[in-house]
């Protein structure tokens, strides 16, 4: 990977190839993230999903694995369904975390992606602390061998993008 970008903004408006979805093992659409891109994105992505259950997903994804759709009408080519863990302070789920942003991209790679468009995987509803949600997509991402050329982290405010600001300058 060669650029990393950070924006402050909405990742159902932005123009890559692939966009990140921070979903729910269902695939069925959800909050935060997750129900933005189905709303956004319109019928077709919830279609794809509803097969990927029929067929490959009868249990829902597994956390930390990633699964491709159609992006339907949003301006990126497509979504990559990624199942992000519950933080847990009994219990380092660091592991899983990581795995979102690696399998996004083994995604990434085998559709031909190369511009790619994170969330702050599961620092929403399911309370992973930004801080160390952000070192870890940075780490990760940064150490991942991909062929994708460009990474963008979409942070939904301020806060959160100087959460990944920080540790873009510190990698």
């Amino acid at each position: 990977m060669t650029g990393l970008v950070l924006v402050c903004g909405d990742i159902t408006e932005q123009k890559v190839d692939a966009v990140v979805n921070a979903a729910n093992s269902s695939l069925l659409g959800g909050g935060g993230v997750d129900g933005a891109i189905h709303r956004r994105g319109g019928p077709e992505i919830l279609a794809e999903c509803r097969r990927l259950r029929a067929s490959r997903y009868g249990r829902g994804l597994p956390t930390g694995a990633a699964v491709a759709t159609t992006a339907g009408r949003l301006p990126a080519r497509w979504v990559i369904h990624t199942v992000g863990p519950v933080w847990s302070a009994a219990e380092d789920r660091s592991a899983l975390l990581a795995s979102c942003y690696r399998e996004s991209l083994r995604v990434a790679d085998e559709l031909g992606a190369r511009t790619v468009a994170f969330p702050a995987i599961s620092t929403g509803i399911f309370r992973w602390p930004m801080d160390d949600g952000a070192r870890i997509a940075v780490d990760t991402v940064c150490s991942t061998d991909s062929a994708v050329s460009e990474v963008s982290f979409v942070l939904f405010d301020e806060s959160a993008y100087a959460a990944f600001a920080r540790q873009v300058s510190d990698s």
